[in-house]
């Protein structure tokens, strides 16, 4: 990257900055959220109440959702969904409707097919 000048260097630390807490605060509430909880998920050698935030990221490598519309009818099928996914969905805060087609407005506006 060509980060000649100190802004630019400045706004790359700080988007480092922010990316790493992110990654913390995932981490830190799926493991609270195992504990408290009493539950384990898949990680690298077999179930664990500890998962890092790259064994999180990693289960959800085989997820999928997609959004189709088809006579102006929105659609949204998930596939790959395990009941791990829905355990760090819950931990996170994220709605686990919405890896089931329950809110298809949630992430944007449906798309119309071209004629």
């Amino acid at each position: 990257m060509w980060l000649e000048k100190p802004e630019r260097i400045a706004a790359f630390a700080m988007l480092t900055v922010v990316g790493l807490l992110v990654y913390a605060v995932i981490q830190r509430q799926v493991r609270l959220y195992l504990h408290d909880h009493a539950q384990q998920v898949p990680g690298n050698k077999g179930p664990t109440a500890t998962p890092t935030a790259p064994v999180v990221f990693a289960l959800f490598a085989p997820v999928m959702l997609v959004q189709f519309v088809m006579d102006n009818a929105t659609s949204l099928q998930g596939h790959g969904i395990q009941d791990h996914h829905l355990i760090i969905c819950e931990a996170v805060g994220i709605d686990p409707a919405w890896y089931q087609g329950g809110a298809p407005e949630q992430n944007s506006l449906p798309r119309t097919i071209p004629p």
